[in-house]
């Protein structure tokens, strides 16, 4: 990732020339990196990480900037208790200035403190969109307590909308990318299936239909399949 070397590195040039690294980074992966990383320069924190969610799925540990922020992460993901967790249910943020003496996850806490870690900031990622609720969450970490101030956490409140409007437009993009990849793969078969059986395409695209349903695989894994082995799976 570019440096930004600005005198003040939370001024209004830095977002923007964050913002246009973020809409030029080619995939959910590197928007994620780019935001971590600018996180440390722009905010009073040692470590940042983000998590991504998807409607009815484990919480995805998308990016950190240190291996303690993958345990911070697995500690609440693994027991679904934690800020990171009330975060991401209640499109909250959680502030919790000593890990030693906060009291609402006593567990977590004292774990997350013999770590090292003794202040936490966790944004909310949200796009605004209540069908599709929060996108992650963009944590923040320090040894020191009582690290994260006011003027951190309006910081830290513009990062996360930076962050999530490109996160959503990332997996967007990756998403159409997918399905055009998947229009062609079904073509390519249905190509091979009408040249070998002498079947139009509405029937070679039931057959395609058909055996995805039998064997209850996605349609773009068993066209994929028959282009690669020139048999259809085993239903």
């Amino acid at each position: 990732m570019a440096d930004f070397e600005v005198a003040v590195p939370t001024s209004a040039d830095a977002f923007a020339r964050l913002a246009i690294e973020l809409h030029d980074a080619p995939g959910v992966e590197e928007t994620v990196d780019a935001v971590v990383q600018f996180a440390l320069q722009a905010l009073n924190c040692m470590y940042a990480g983000i998590t991504l969610s998807a409607r009815g799925q484990r919480p995805d540990i998308a990016a950190v900037t240190d291996p303690v922020v993958s345990d911070v992460f697995g500690l609440q993901i693994d027991s679904g208790n934690g800020p990171l967790i009330t975060t991401l249910r209640e499109r909250a943020t959680v502030l919790i200035r000593d890990t030693t003496q906060d009291q609402r996850w006593p567990e977590w806490a004292a774990k997350v403190a013999s770590l090292g870690v003794r202040s936490v900031l966790d944004v909310p990622l949200s796009t605004g969109d209540s069908h599709r609720a929060t996108v992650g969450v963009l944590g923040l970490y320090s040894a020191e307590p009582d690290a994260f101030g006011e003027d951190d956490e309006a910081i830290a409140h513009i990062l996360a909308r930076h962050a999530s409007v490109a996160v959503a437009s990332a997996r967007h993009e990756e998403t159409m990318a997918q399905a055009v990849d998947a229009r062609k793969l079904v073509g390519q078969a249905m190509g091979i299936l009408m040249e070998r059986f002498d079947l139009d395409g509405d029937r070679a695209f039931e057959v395609l239909r058909r055996y995805s349903q039998d064997s209850n695989t996605k349609l773009r894994d068993v066209a994929q399949e028959l282009i690669d082995t020139r048999k259809l799976p085993v239903s």
